[in-house]
């Protein structure tokens, strides 16, 4: 099929080509008002015809005639009538197609078209004789199709886990999508409402992340990608060839934010993609996400830098409820969670308070060595219970685990100025105060077995003189997963590319 297929329900002409592909009689009376159209062809059947959201289908346009597009999302013959349910980026709405108005061929034809197609009608809307329960809008107007041999059909993609258990038609079990199916067909997947809505979700976090930093002054900078040293240190990194010279993928912005902040930017922050070679298959790790980085500089104290996470996430939290409830319940009818709890005024905890909160609920916890993520799940439980919140810090983490330009807490060299942001039991946020002094630097560079020559640029920029200053990154996926709870960050990542996937 060349273009979308228009249908209709007035005696007005949309297609001037008959549809060949009937080999029943055809009623002439109706021939010329369905078939297969170019994209030409479809602009001059509807000229004159601005598109209607399925989602503005409402009250207000009752009787009036429409022309919407739309993907056939499942139909059923009932005697001389079918119903066909019109999907279009979440909503969906019945459209019914009528015999006595349309002919027994176009019935013929609209219900042989596949599932999945694209559809372009034009129709009245009206009200329903009873209400309806399979669509999100409470109107009727017309036909549609059902779609064979696919990878994965959208209404199976759908289902909550709850659907599934159930029996399906014919009491056979209903269809599972699994995950390598859904990402390997991922243009297929993310037409399912929960994924439209998640995807709505991520944009809004992103806005909200704006509209929060730009009142503060804060600059939007863009950083390369390309290094010719790791910004983090260690092995997670993307090495390539650059020119004759080695170079790697940039594990964060973190250098060319700390040498803005030494160019007077004062404040400043970045959404962009991070590289990280991550050998771990995890359901929260992936090798290239969407960062959110901010640095800033320091006036008095380390603790400005929670002052902005602690009001800038509740900020967010907030404006999702207030913005995308449709998109909220969208998300819970496939994954059910509860809303995130979290404090108007955010709380704080020091490591060695995780420490011994965690070793009275006795568990066995190294008090200089990092966090694993069943010791993270377990403090989020216990912070749940004594401090009903699941948004929640940790500071003043031990060096050692920290990155080589994270600046030593002042009263004790084994622990630094540091923090991490935990929602739902899981990090999604590090951030801490950096080394301004190039001599410490150098020193902290060669402790953590990074070549001081590959970043020299990098420390060169302290010794024209800098302020103190922090900062934070934070997974933009990682949130949207752990705000709605989802399982797996691969749902919440457009394309994800992880140790095993490079495409689609």
């Amino acid at each position: 099929m060349v273009g979308s297929e228009v249908l209709e329900e007035s005696g007005e002409k949309i297609s001037k080509k008959e549809a060949s592909s009937l080999s029943l009689e055809e009623d002439e009376s109706f021939s010329s008002n369905y078939g297969d159209v170019t994209t030409n062809e479809l602009q001059l059947a509807v000229e004159g015809k601005e598109l209607t959201d399925v989602s503005n289908l409402v009250e207000e346009i009752v009787g009036s005639e429409v022309s919407i597009r739309g993907r056939v999302h499942k139909n059923r013959l009932v005697g001389t009538k079918l119903f066909v349910i019109l999907r279009e980026s979440g909503f969906t709405v019945q459209c019914v197609v009528e015999e006595t108005r349309v002919g027994a061929n176009m019935i013929k034809f609209v219900k042989q078209l596949s599932r999945e197609s694209v559809v372009e009608l034009i129709g009245v809307v009206s009200h329903p004789k009873k209400p309806l329960t399979g669509t999100t809008q409470q109107k009727n107007v017309l036909p549609r199709r059902s779609l064979l041999n696919l990878p994965l059909v959208v209404e199976d993609a759908a289902r909550s886990e709850s659907d599934i258990e159930k029996s399906g038609k014919d009491g056979k079990p209903a269809a599972r999508v699994l995950q390598d199916t859904r990402l390997n067909n991922r243009v297929l997947d993310i037409r399912t409402p929960a994924n439209q809505a998640i995807f709505r979700i991520q944009c809004q976090v992103q806005i909200d992340i704006m509209i929060c930093h730009y009142p503060n002054r804060v600059l939007e900078i863009h950083t390369p990608k390309l290094m010719a040293g790791s910004s983090e240190g260690g092995s997670a990194v993307f090495r390539l060839d650059y020119k004759g010279q080695p170079a790697c993928l940039a594990q964060s912005p973190q250098l060319h934010k700390q040498m803005a902040i030494c160019g007077d930017m004062r404040r400043v922050f970045e959404v962009g993609p991070v590289f990280r070679a991550e050998d771990s298959f995890t359901h929260r790790h992936l090798c290239e996400f969407v960062g959110l980085d901010v640095e800033m500089e320091i006036r008095m104290h380390y603790s400005e830098i929670m002052d902005l996470v602690g009001e800038l996430f509740p900020f967010i939290f907030t404006k999702i409820e207030e913005r995308c409830p449709k998109e909220l319940e969208s998300v819970k009818k496939q994954y059910p969670f509860q809303s995130l709890k979290f404090l108007p005024q955010t709380l704080r905890l020091t490591f060695a308070e995780g420490i011994q909160m965690l070793k009275e609920a006795g568990e066995e916890v190294d008090p200089l060595g990092d966090l694993n993520t069943e010791s993270e799940r377990k403090l989020g439980q216990l912070v749940l219970e004594k401090y009903k919140t699941e948004f929640y810090m940790l500071h003043r983490y031990p060096l050692a685990v920290r990155p080589f330009y994270t600046m030593p807490y002042e009263n004790d060299s084994n622990y630094s100025n540091s923090f991490d942001v935990f929602i739902r039991g899981e990090e999604i946020m590090s951030g801490a105060q950096r080394i301004h002094d190039p001599e410490l630097l150098e020193k902290r560079a060669r402790e953590c077995c990074i070549d001081v020559k590959t970043i020299s640029t990098y420390i060169d920029a302290f010794r024209y003189g800098a302020p103190p200053h922090g900062g934070f990154g934070v997974g933009l996926e990682r949130v949207v997963m752990l705000l709605c709870a989802l399982n797996n960050i691969r749902k919440t990542s457009l394309f994800p590319r992880d140790s095993q996937r490079l495409t689609p």
